[in-house]
């Protein structure tokens, strides 16, 4: 298992330890699922977000995770195509739906498993070539609104 970057270790130094601690176990679950999924990672306005794709770019990632002030969601960039017989998925949108985690064990949750299984499918429909396992920081413009903990 690769090790979180330092700068994604930095942005997660605003959010509650416990924030931090759950999105680097999300990423852990991507991760093993996934060990050769490029990772682009945001220190966006009102979150930390980590997407991942077997391109490298962000129109191809497949999920994505997210650290809030009180929780993370884990992300299915294109989830409104995903089935999800339990009804596990959140979110009216276009493409996008999400499961909210609270705690630790949320990450074990069978429906969350078959989604990111069926995710990392899509995934390398959309990038079947082009996967190296690294690490990006993209950089965002403006404010960033911080957690107050």
């Amino acid at each position: 298992m690769r090790k979180p970057p330092k700068e994604l270790e930095t942005f997660l130094g605003a959010y509650p330890p416990e924030i931090a601690k759950l999105l680097l176990a999300a990423r852990r679950t991507v991760l093993t699922a996934a060990p050769d999924a490029n990772e682009l990672i945001y220190d966006a306005y009102n979150a930390v977000t980590v997407a991942y794709s077997f391109s490298g770019r962000l129109k191809e990632a497949f999920c994505h995770t997210a650290a809030y002030t009180g929780h993370v969601n884990f992300g299915f960039n294109q989830g409104a195509e995903l089935p999800d017989p339990s009804g596990a998925l959140s979110g009216r949108g276009a493409r996008i739906r999400h499961i909210r985690i609270n705690a630790a064990a949320d990450l074990r949750d069978a429906a969350l498993a078959e989604l990111l299984d069926a995710a990392i499918r899509q995934g390398h429909q959309m990038a079947p070539d082009g996967a190296t396992g690294s690490s990006t920081v993209r950089p965002t413009t403006g404010g960033k609104r911080r957690p107050k903990h």
